[in-house]
């Protein structure tokens, strides 16, 4: 039995690892004849920490980082058995949180 819609969500530090992996999933998806909404960027979230150069002197003195999380949501409309099959044997490269919703 079909489903009526498969919610990918991808998050990563790098946005070329996210692109290439949503570029995967889509063309396994065409080729199984799937309706493909999106891939949708969704605001990327920033966190900055901020660390003191040297614990002793100079406390103005401060060092900041950033970290940044891309993330991209596609929406699989009116899957069948073989784009579920096929979406199972894609391999996503490491540092690629992957969220499935049926």
């Amino acid at each position: 039995m079909a489903r009526e819609k498969i919610r990918i969500k991808l998050r990563g530090y790098d946005h070329e690892l996210v692109d290439s992996s949503i570029r995967k999933i889509v063309e396994s998806a065409k080729e199984t004849r799937a309706k493909i909404a999106g891939p949708i960027p969704l605001p990327t979230q920033r966190r900055i920490y901020t660390v003191l150069r040297s614990p002793h002197i100079d406390k103005r003195s401060m060092e900041h980082f950033e970290r940044r999380i891309h993330t991209r949501l596609l929406d699989i409309k009116e899957p069948t058995s073989e784009t579920i099959n096929s979406l199972m044997d894609i391999e996503l490269p490491t540092g690629i949180d992957i969220e499935i919703k049926l």
